[in-house]
């Protein structure tokens, strides 16, 4: 399990992409300064940034919004769909109303001007922090919610596959179950057994190619 931003144990991870060579530099330089921070990839393009993000886990990306290959924006979308929980500050040569509306919609935290100051830097740094460390109490918290909510399916879905139920009740339950792609397949089949008998043809049929597309 990922420690939390913050832990004694544990300095925060960072990323930086940008196609300039010196921004790199000066930019890996800066957070040098900063005592619990390590840069743990360097990235010349938003395609190369997302990779690193998938090999390195940063809890942090620098990104600079215009990159050939991908751009910032583009970048951390995807970054976000490996790990929901990084941060991101974003660079860019000049400030665009648009484009920070753009970033700021997809969960950008910060967004800095070239030039920027190791001040300047070291404070969206510390803010994507806080952000950072109230996501993950966030998401484990709706974690520990689904986790629950999985349980007393499962308990309603003994419940009705003893009693062999196959009221509406009872196909809102193994159809919620079904939404897991972990789903067991002793559920599925009891799905598969109502829709037979409530002759529900259609969803039988699309319940059988989600079983298959899943044992591939």
């Amino acid at each position: 399990m990922t420690q939390p931003v913050g832990h004694p144990n544990r300095k925060m991870r960072a990323l930086i992409a940008d196609d300039v060579q010196e921004t790199r530099r000066n930019t890996r330089l800066m957070l040098a300064t900063i005592d619990d921070l390590e840069v743990v990839a360097i990235a010349s393009n938003g395609v190369q940034a997302v990779q690193l993000a998938k090999e390195h886990h940063p809890d942090i990306v620098l990104l600079d919004i215009n990159m050939p290959e991908m751009d910032g924006l583009t970048a951390y979308r995807e970054i976000l769909k490996i790990r929901p929980d990084t941060g991101c500050v974003i660079i860019s040569a000049e400030k665009d109303a648009t484009t920070l509306q753009t970033a700021m919609s997809i969960g950008v935290q910060e967004y800095l001007i070239k030039p920027f100051t190791v001040e300047e830097l070291e404070t969206a740094v510390a803010r994507v922090r806080e952000r950072i460390g109230q996501t993950r109490i966030n998401l484990a918290q709706t974690a520990q919610l689904q986790k629950q909510r999985e349980a007393y399916l499962v308990q309603l879905a003994v419940e009705y596959a003893k009693s062999r139920r196959t009221d509406d009740k009872a196909i809102d339950v193994f159809e919620q179950l079904a939404e897991n792609p972990k789903c067991e397949m002793r559920w599925l089949q009891n799905l598969a057994m109502i829709y037979i008998v409530r002759q529900k043809w259609g969803r039988l049929k699309l319940l059988a190619e989600m079983i298959e597309k899943r044992s591939k």
